[in-house]
C-alpha cells in the first residue's frame, strides 16, 4: 500500500509535527532491499522467514519496563530510519488509527527480519510498540499518558522524566532519544490546538485531546533541553462523592458545597498550584441546572462541564508578527454580550478579575473562578491587587466594596505536605465594616498530627454558624431545610 517516501519531511500527511533527524543506519549484513508497495511481493511473502509476533503487551499501568540500553536505542534508530525511507505517510494518514498501527507493525516486522536483528520476542514487541508510538502518538510519553494513576508528568530534557503518583513525585525510567525528538513531540502536541513552540516562540500553553493541560518551554530559555509539563486529567471525572471517599471533605461539607452551587452563589476557589482547584470547580459545575446557559473562559480549555448548554472560549496568543492576541479580559468582556446565565473563568490571573466581578454584580449570579492564593483573606487581597495592576484608578474602599458585593463564597483548597489534597476552608463574604471586608468561616480543616507512615491526620470542623449569610438565597431555591440539616450535622460531628 505504501510507496517509498523519498525525502518528504516526517509529519506530512496529516500528522502535524516533525521528527528530529535520525543517525544514519549502521551497516548491517547484506540483505535484500527493503520492499516498498504492499510491504513484500506475494512470492516473497510465502518464502521470507518472519519473526513470530508476541501476544499483545499488558497494560502500561501494570508493567514496569526494564531500563533501556544504548544498544536498544541504536537498533531502534536503524529500524526507524528504514521505516521512514519505506513508508508513505500521506497514504498512512488515510487510515484509521488501528489500521495504521497494524500497517506500521507489519513493516517493522519485515525490516527486523530482513536486517536479521537478534531480538527476543518481548524485545521485538517492545520495539514495535515504541516505534508505533513515535509515528502515531507521543513517543515515550504514551505509556505514561495511558496510566490513570499519574497526576503530573514533568520532562526535564531528553534524559529525565518525573511523575506524580499518589501525591509523591518520583523519577520514571522513560527517556527520549535526544532533545530533538522531545521538541518534535512538543511541537506535535501544541500544533493540534493551533499553537507553536520554537526558538522565536519558546513558551507555549496547550492541551491534549482529553483536556490535560500542557506547558512547554524550549531552548534557548530552557538550558538543558525542552521542559514539558503535563497536568493529567483522570479519564473518569471526579465527583464530590469521590472527594468525600478520599477524605478531601466530609459528607456534610459536600452537601454544603452542593447547595452553594445549586443556589447560584458567586464562588471563588482559592489555592496553590496543584491543590485541586480545577478539579473542585468541575465538581461544583455538576450542580448547575441543565437549563442554564454557561459560558467558560480559559487560557487553555480544560474544564469538563456536563451540561448541554455550554459555550467554551479560549484565549489566543499573538502570532509570529506579534499580532492577533486575544486576552482573557477580551473573552470575559465579550461573553457578557452572549446572554450568559453563568460565567466561569478557569483561572483569574490579571485585570480580567474586574470584569468578572462586574458580571457577578450585574445579574450573572452563580459565576465561578479560581485564583492562586494561600488563604481566603489573601484571595480577596490578591483580587484587589490585580484590579490595581489593570490600571483602574479607583479608591481602595470602592474596590473592596465591589469585591464584597460580588463574591459570596471563597473555597480554599490545599495540597498538604504528605501529598494529600483537602478543602481546608469554606468562607463566606459578609460585607464591609469601615474599610475592611468582613468574612466568616463556615467550615475549616484542622491538622491534628500524623500517623506512622507520615500521613497527616486531621478533621473538618464546623465553626458553629447556624444561619449563613446566603440563607435567604437558599430559601428562595427551597434548600433551607437541607442547608440547616447539613450545618447541624456538621456541628454535631465536630463536638
Amino acid at each position: 500500500m505504501f510507496g517509498k517516501r523519498g525525502n518528504e519531511g516526517f509529519g506530512q500527511g496529516g500528522f502535524g509535527g516533525s521528527v528530529s533527524p535520525v543517525p544514519p543506519p549502521i551497516p548491517a549484513a547484506p540483505a535484500a532491499a527493503i520492499p516498498s508497495p504492499g510491504i513484500l511481493p506475494d512470492a516473497a511473502r510465502d518464502t521470507a522467514p518472519r519473526q513470530p509476533l508476541a501476544p499483545p503487551p499488558a497494560p502500561a499501568a501494570q508493567r514496569r519496563r526494564p531500563a533501556r540500553t544504548e544498544e536498544y536505542y541504536d537498533t531502534k534508530s536503524q529500524v526507524f530510519s528504514a521505516l521512514i525511507d519505506t513508508i508513505d505517510l500521506s497514504q498512512l494518514s488515510k487510515l484509521d488509527a488501528e489500521s495504521a498501527r497494524e500497517e506500521i507493525r507489519d513493516i517493522v516486522n519485515d525490516i527486523i527480519t530482513i536486517k536479521n536483528f537478534a531480538m527476543s520476542i518481548s524485545e521485538q514487541e517492545e520495539l514495535l510498540e515504541d516505534i508505533c508510538n513515535d509515528v502515531l502518538g507521543y513517543g515515550p510519553l504514551e505509556p505514561l499518558l495511558a496510566r490513570d494513576d499519574i497526576a503530573d508528568i514533568m520532562v526535564n530534557g531528553a534524559g529525565q522524566t518525573f511523575i506524580e503518583v499518589g501525591g509523591k513525585t518520583i523519577e520514571s525510567d522513560i527517556r527520549f532519544r535526544d532533545n530533538g525528538q522531545l521538541l518534535s513531540i512538543c511541537q506535535r502536541i501544541v500544533s493540534q490546538v493551533g499553537r507553536r513552540v520554537d526558538e522565536s516562540s519558546p513558551i507555549c500553553d496547550a492541551r491534549l485531546p482529553d483536556g490535560s493541560r500542557v506547558n512547554v518551554i524550549a531552548p534557548p530559555l530552557a538550558i538543558d533541553g525542552p521542559a514539558l509539563t503535563i497536568r493529567k486529567f483522570k479519564k473518569d471525572k471526579l465527583t464530590l462523592d469521590q472527594l468525600v471517599r478520599f477524605g478531601a471533605i466530609t459528607p456534610q461539607g459536600a452537601t454544603l458545597l452542593q447547595i452553594i452551587g445549586r443556589v447560584r452563589c458567586n464562588i471563588v476557589i482559592s489555592g496553590g498550584t496543584g491543590s485541586g482547584k480545577t478539579t473542585l470547580l468541575n465538581c461544583l459545575t455538576n450542580y448547575i441546572d441543565k437549563e442554564e446557559r454557561v459560558i467558560t473562559c480559559e487560557d487553555t480549555a480544560e474544564l469538563q462541564l456536563q451540561q448541554p448548554h455550554v459555550v467554551r472560549l479560549e484565549t489566543r496568543p499573538p502570532n509570529i508578527e506579534g499580532e492577533g492576541e486575544i486576552t482573557m479580559r477580551d473573552l470575559v468582556k465579550n461573553c457578557l454580550r452572549m446572554r450568559p446565565e453563568r460565567i466561569i473563568v478557569g483561572e483569574v490571573r490579571g485585570p480580567e478579575v474586574f470584569d468578572l466581578l462586574q458580571a457577578m454584580n450585574t445579574g450573572h449570579d452563580g459565576s465561578m473562578g479560581t485564583i492562586h492564593a494561600n488563604t481566603p483573606r489573601e484571595c480577596l487581597s490578591r483580587m484587589e491587587s490585580m484590579i490595581a495592576m489593570g490600571g483602574f484608578s479607583l479608591p481602595a474602599k470602592t474596590v473592596r466594596e465591589i469585591i464584597s458585593g460580588s463574591v459570596d463564597i471563597v473555597i480554599q483548597a490545599a495540597r498538604l505536605r504528605d501529598g494529600s489534597r483537602r478543602i481546608t476552608q469554606i468562607t463566606e463574604v459578609i460585607g464591609m465594616e469601615g474599610d475592611v471586608i468582613i468574612t466568616q468561616d463556615l467550615m475549616r480543616y484542622e491538622i491534628e498530627g500524623e500517623d506512622a507512615n507520615g500521613r497527616i491526620i486531621g478533621r473538618h470542623i464546623s465553626t458553629g454558624i447556624g444561619k449563613p449569610n446566603f440563607w435567604d438565597r437558599a430559601r428562595y431555591y427551597n434548600e433551607e431545610k437541607r442547608l440547616a440539616a447539613a450545618l447541624d450535622e456538621m456541628e454535631t460531628k465536630s463536638n
